[in-house]
């Protein structure tokens, strides 16, 4: 274990916050505390030496990670007592090519914010490069931007191509790529410290925004109680270049990582580290194998390498498919949807499925190490082919052998029920449950069981199609082409017709005004809209539609 001596920087905009919370001690403001750092324009060094980071990490090949890997982000304290520049960071693509270093993809954790305080994280709304060169010219760019206010304890992933600005009266730890390459687009018209403007790097900007509407996507987790109420540890985030998470110490708490390394940073409290003393502020690194122990009263974000095993999930509908990458802990890092196609052979929408995947691939840059398929219907999971859908018109399709060559990667499938009710049973509301029996209601009717921690599946999957059992002997044609099934009268699909049968009889429902007038525009959630604003003819429907399930 090292303890980090931090290198200050005093851009126009810091204040004094730095010095009160962290003890940091400079002439003037302090706009940036680099904590944890092996670049060129501000290496750390190590407490009470002149050694460097970067010379520490030199001599100790395998400090950083078990491959010896180089050191892959900085980390700094930012007080921000002024707006800062609206600015963007480019990919490692752009920024390798034009500016012989890596992109900058990010992380905010809000250590301290005043009243009203915010951030802005991208665009309101889809715009393009026009209107927005046009709002630069103007000095009114901040009407595009989305801002959101923050309290402490807040984070947010800001990924590359990103525009963005820290608001005024933030104090904020920031995680970041080792990369120093930023371009500014707006700066309030501010001078530096030779009197002049401080220079714009619009031209370049704009070739790496992303200008569709910002979309968060920091994944944050609940917080995890510690063994011996020791206090509580949560997931931050995680990327392609660094996983976070925040600790909140109340007694003592001990790791080892023997896949990377671990930083950690306490933004609050004191107490030890592994027999040192430590105070609010303090920056430790901890290498790759290396236990610590801590206690004391303290909060703490640890920082470090990714090594969370990621997978892809497709959930296939009968009118939509979803795809999802998740990691090792059930977390959803990514989504993306397209349409079914209909009247399409099953090979083009198993190509839909794959493009989905190779999609978020390119978007996230994270490795996979399998696709998980849910599909409606009767499936032979050892021979990975849909044997018969009924949603879908499938019969003997090959799925995991066409997937298996598009993507390159192990593919699995099961029914979707199943899978919906595994996923549950792991990550969800049946995770405190030995065994659990789960619904899904959509197009069709389907169920899975879990049985005492396994699925129970019978033949080819068949042995909880529950949506097929049948509850009122000669009643609603059912699509499988028998009557009475529960999916005929408790599928999303059913409560549908139901609801636009039920619309005939009553001319003033509510139900006519939040559908236009027009049946074909009802779904479930308008039924339930006008349920919870105290519609008779919806209430009818959904008591008959309930005693049905």
């Amino acid at each position: 274990m090292i303890k980090l001596q931090s290198v200050l920087k005093d851009y126009l905009w810091g204040g004094e916050k730095l010095k009160t919370l962290f003890g940091r001690k400079k002439d003037g403001i302090i706009a940036e505390s680099w904590e944890v750092s092996v670049h060129k324009d501000g290496e750390s060094t190590i407490s009470g030496t002149d050694k460097t980071f970067a010379e520490y990490l030199k001599e100790n090949k395998n400090a950083v990670d078990i491959n010896g890997g180089d050191f892959p982000v900085l980390i700094k304290y930012i007080d921000a007592a002024k707006n800062l520049s609206v600015q963007v960071h480019p990919n490692d693509e752009y920024a390798q090519k034009y500016e012989h270093d890596n992109g900058k993809t990010e992380m905010w954790y809000i250590i301290s914010a005043d009243d009203g305080a915010g951030i802005y994280c991208g665009f309101k709304r889809d715009t393009n490069k026009e209107e927005f060169l046009a709002k630069v010219k103007d000095g009114t760019v901040e009407e595009l931007l989305n801002f959101i206010p923050v309290k402490a304890g807040d984070c947010y992933l800001i990924k590359a191509g990103t525009v963005h600005a820290i608001g005024a009266g933030c104090v904020i730890c920031e995680i970041q790529q080792n990369s120093n390459v930023t371009y500014r687009v707006y700066d309030y018209n501010r001078r530096g410290t030779d009197g002049k403007l401080r220079p714009l790097h619009v031209e370049k900007a704009v070739e790496v925004i992303n200008f569709k509407a910002f979309k968060d996507e920091t994944n944050g987790g609940e917080y995890e109680k510690l063994n011996g109420n020791n206090g509580e540890i949560r997931h931050l985030t995680a990327c392609k270049y660094f996983r976070t998470l925040e600790l909140k110490l109340n007694g003592k708490y001990a790791e080892k990582n023997d896949k990377t390394f671990t930083a950690i940073n306490f933004v609050a409290g004191s107490g030890e580290i592994n027999g040192e003393k430590f105070v609010s502020g303090d920056s430790f690194f901890i290498p790759c194998g290396e236990k610590f122990t801590v206690s004391g009263k303290a909060t703490a974000i640890l920082t470090t390498e990714n090594t969370l095993k990621y997978y892809a999930g497709i959930d296939l509908g009968g009118t939509g498919i979803k795809c999802g990458i998740v990691d090792e802990n059930g977390k959803i890092v990514a989504i993306k949807k397209c349409p079914t196609k209909k009247g399409v052979e099953a090979e083009e929408i198993l190509l839909d499925m794959a493009n989905l995947v190779k999609d978020l691939q390119k978007e996230t840059g994270l490795k996979l190490e399998g696709v998980g398929v849910g599909c409606p219907g009767l499936i032979d999971t050892e021979k990975g082919n849909v044997v018969y859908s009924n949603n879908l018109a499938w019969k003997n399709v090959p799925l995991i052998k066409t997937l298996k060559e598009e993507l390159n990667l192990p593919v699995y499938v099961t029914n979707d029920a199943n899978a919906a009710a595994l996923g549950e049973y792991h990550f969800g509301a049946g995770k405190k449950y030995k065994s659990l029996v789960m619904l899904t209601l959509g197009t069709g009717v389907g169920s899975g069981i879990v049985f005492n921690g396994k699925l129970f599946e019978g033949n080819l999957g068949a042995g909880v199609e529950l949506g097929h059992e049948v509850i009122r002997i000669g009643g609603e044609k059912c699509t499988c082409g028998r009557k009475g099934c529960l999916e005929a009268y408790a599928s999303a699909t059913a409560l549908i017709r139901q609801a636009q049968k039920a619309m005939d009889g009553d001319k003033d429902s509510l139900l006519w005004k939040l559908t236009d007038g027009n049946k074909e525009n009802v779904n479930g959630k308008v039924v339930f809209d006008a349920l919870r604003e105290g519609d008779k003819t919806a209430e009818k429907v959904v008591k008959k539609y309930t005693e049905y399930l």
